[in-house]
């Protein structure tokens, strides 16, 4: 069911490791020819392209874009209790730990009477993606939402497909479940737009003049403010829709199929490590499950595991797909120590440590978006309910990027402050430094506020 990749004897430099560790093929340039036209439709047509979009797209025409604040309310008094439970346990914890990354502002004094401080500035409107493909995912509102609000966003807008499926009082809106969560965390700026499009909304806002798609006239239209950043996962056409409208918007990241490597010794259990990978194959056929260890007997326990497992699970064609693909290994290493140097050069969006002595194992890694330790920790943990935030790099870019958080959201900004005699300081050396560039200007406008003549320091 997965292929074996065997390591052993092999050199472990990052740049032959790479070469020999799989990826998922997901081709965002190729998508950029499709997705072009998408987002310069909307940019022109606003509302009116947005609903034919949704139409071509998802198969229906949404009534109202801007979800009715009457509708967020209907969704959460249907909700089932036992998931308003756990989705509220999920913000509950993902509100602790997110709290702590707050930043404060630090004034630095550089001399006598300058002044560095750094102000921490939350963005001024986002726009929150939430996908609505093969999985509807309520945990992405939780995940994009809490730290928004904990960095002071002001404006917050979700955005999530309208599902064909849906009747009564949710017919051309997201998924119910999605719009019970917005309106848990006070979320009651909510769009019915998927895609592509939705990216596409977002960077260029939108007015709506239609009541609804008969043609009816609103009293007032609605209208859709652009925002400064874009944030949370989607399939290959939102993520292209975020690489051509980077610039217009600034987005967290462009996220690819989901990955889980599992780091294991002989002490792991070869069912927890089964069920493990196929929990993040279940996500998508492309999704990554690699499994890292130097132990034949684990590989053969974990491959008599995996049939089994998969033929019992909800989604075993999907999971099967994509434990068979070229994603998709078991790589064997000759020691924990090539195990690590593995994890760190392929720098997974999720790691699981099952070795003996976890804690000090994950200590060594470098590179990864969120890290699993020990046996009690599956990723299916930091999913929904360990406090953590499950929107993380992919694709090799945990080697340089983190995953979201409250920082995602928020802008350092130095304020600069010096009078007159901490100037007086410093400014030959800024003349020396502005003429070296041959840019005298610079220089000059220290001066002018000298009489035109370089100052002499002061005299200490």
């Amino acid at each position: 069911m997965m292929s074996r990749l065997d390591l052993r004897g092999r050199p472990l430099e990052v740049r032959a490791l790479r070469q020999a560790l799989p990826r998922a093929e997901f081709d965002v340039e190729a998508a950029l020819i499709q997705v072009r036209p998408i987002v310069e439709d909307v940019q022109r047509r606003g509302a009116e392209a947005l609903r034919d979009l949704s139409e071509k797209f998802d198969g229906v025409r949404p009534t109202h874009l801007r979800v009715p604040n009457e509708v967020l309310t209907a969704a959460l008094d249907q909700l089932e209790p036992s998931l308003r439970a756990a989705l509220e346990e999920s913000i509950r914890r993902a509100r602790i730990v997110h709290n702590d990354q707050r930043r404060t502002d630090t004034t630095t004094q550089v001399v006598d009477g300058g002044t560095v401080t750094e102000r921490w500035v939350p963005v001024d409107r986002v726009g929150l993606y939430v996908p609505g493909g093969l999985a509807v995912y309520p945990s992405s509102v939780v995940m994009n939402v809490v730290p928004a609000q904990l960095a002071g966003v002001g404006s917050i807008a979700v955005a999530s497909p309208p599902q064909k499926e849906n009747t009564g009082d949710f017919a051309g809106y997201p998924n119910p479940t999605i719009l019970a969560t917005c309106e848990l965390l006070g979320v009651d700026e909510v769009y019915a737009v998927g895609g592509a499009q939705a990216v596409a909304m977002f960077a260029h806002g939108f007015e709506d003049k239609l009541d609804d798609h008969s043609g009816a006239v609103a009293p007032e239209p609605v209208v859709c403010e652009p925002v400064s950043l874009v944030t949370g996962p989607g399939n290959i056409w939102v993520v292209a829709a975020k690489r051509l409208l980077k610039g217009v918007i600034g987005i967290d990241a462009e996220a690819g199929p989901t990955e889980i490597v599992v780091l294991a010794d002989e002490t792991a259990d070869p069912e927890h490590v089964a069920a493990d990978l196929i929990s993040q194959a279940e996500h998508d056929p492309l999704a990554a499950a690699v499994l890292v260890t130097d132990s034949e007997t684990l590989v053969l326990a974990v491959e008599e595991a995996l049939p089994r497992r998969v033929a019992a699970t909800k989604h075993s064609e999907r999971v099967a797909t994509a434990l068979a693909g070229t994603q998709s290994r078991i790589v064997l290493v000759d020691d924990l120590e090539a195990g690590l140097a593995v994890c760190n050069a392929y720098a997974a969006e999720h790691l699981e440590i099952q070795t003996r002595d976890a804690t000090s194992v994950a200590a060594r890694v470098r590179n990864a978006g969120a890290i699993f330790v020990g046996p009690w920790a599956p990723v299916s943990l930091g999913d929904y309910a360990a406090g953590s935030n499950h929107v993380l790099p992919t694709a090799g870019c945990a080697c340089h990027s983190s995953g979201l958080s409250v920082q995602s959201f928020l802008r350092g900004i130095h304020v600069v402050s010096y009078d007159e005699p901490a100037l007086r300081d410093v400014a030959h050396h800024v003349v020396t430094l502005a003429e070296s560039e041959d840019l005298p200007g610079h220089g000059e406008a220290v001066t002018a506020r000298f009489g035109d003549a370089v100052p002499e320091p002061r005299a200490r």
